[in-house]
């Protein structure tokens, strides 16, 4: 590799890195620190306004899946009453709110899942016993089999998917400096945040759906302002970007949407927003 498409690659990347904004690490400890719940981790510290759009309308949770969730099956020899189901699982869910689910397949086998990971973090040791003996105890209820994976295999399991979703937690900004800036941008997949000398856009990466599409819109629509306004078009420390260190953020961003890809989840689809919630 030559010296200078080996400086392009370094530059490329210093400038990828400008933009990225970076919070997850600050802001998953902190949020691990406050509560082992499942939160909503927003608008990060560019700006204290109201992103100027309206909030999108999220799908309804996917069921439990053994990608994201420790899922126990219940069976019994005669089908097991929704209704008597539901009532002994109300205190499971009460228990563990939206991280507890419960869905019936086709076959009539019920499913109880625990998801395992979220921006809050992993699930406890502690909290998947918790829910396994609740569970089990649900069955005996019922008279239904319980049949439930091994715990330490689902905690690795778990600390691989967090560890992915941690470095795949990632906003990307794209400020747009200049004068009287009005953005009528209408429906778009980022968000707008005015700010006192111009306007941000802002993609959150795992929430995306159509990832590279979704980022050309945002660059195409930050290159548009600026140009309609005298504006400039800057990274986070207010540096000039150009075509090239936009292409080289759309291919980091690839390279995201790929590792989160490799484990069966799409950026955007009903299983991201489960874990990225």
């Amino acid at each position: 590799m030559s010296d200078l498409v080996l400086g392009l690659l370094v530059l490329g990347g210093c400038l990828f890195a400008a933009v990225l904004v970076y919070n997850r690490v600050q802001e998953r400890s902190a949020q691990r620190a406050a509560q082992r719940a499942f939160l909503s981790r927003h608008a990060d510290s560019l700006l204290d306004e109201t992103p100027q759009r309206r909030e999108p309308v999220f799908k309804p949770p996917s069921p439990p899946d053994e990608r994201v969730d420790y899922v126990i099956e219940l069976k019994a020899v005669q089908p097991l009453v929704p209704r008597a189901v539901l009532e002994a699982w109300r205190p499971i869910e009460l228990r563990f709110a939206r991280r507890a689910l419960l869905a019936m397949s086709e076959a009539g086998v019920w499913r109880a899942a625990l998801q395992l990971v979220s921006r809050a973090g992993m699930v406890s040791e502690a909290e998947l016993i918790e829910f396994r003996s609740a569970v089990e105890t649900l069955g005996a209820r019922l008279g239904a089999t319980v049949s439930a994976p091994e715990i330490r295999h689902a905690l690795e399991a778990a600390r691989e998917l967090d560890r992915t979703c941690a470095d795949s937690d990632i906003q990307v900004a794209l400020h747009v400096i200049g004068q009287s800036i009005d953005p009528e941008l209408g429906e778009q997949p980022f968000q707008v945040v005015r700010r006192e000398d111009g306007v941000t856009l802002v993609l959150d990466v795992a929430l995306t759906p159509d990832l590279g599409a979704s980022y050309e819109a945002m660059a195409r629509a930050g290159r548009g302002l600026a140009a309609s306004h005298g504006g400039r078009l800057v990274d986070d420390r207010g540096n000039a970007l150009d075509e090239r260190a936009l292409a080289a953020i759309g291919v980091q961003l690839e390279a995201v949407r790929q590792a989160l890809a490799g484990r069966g989840i799409e950026t955007g689809s009903p299983l991201a927003l489960r874990l990225f919630s």
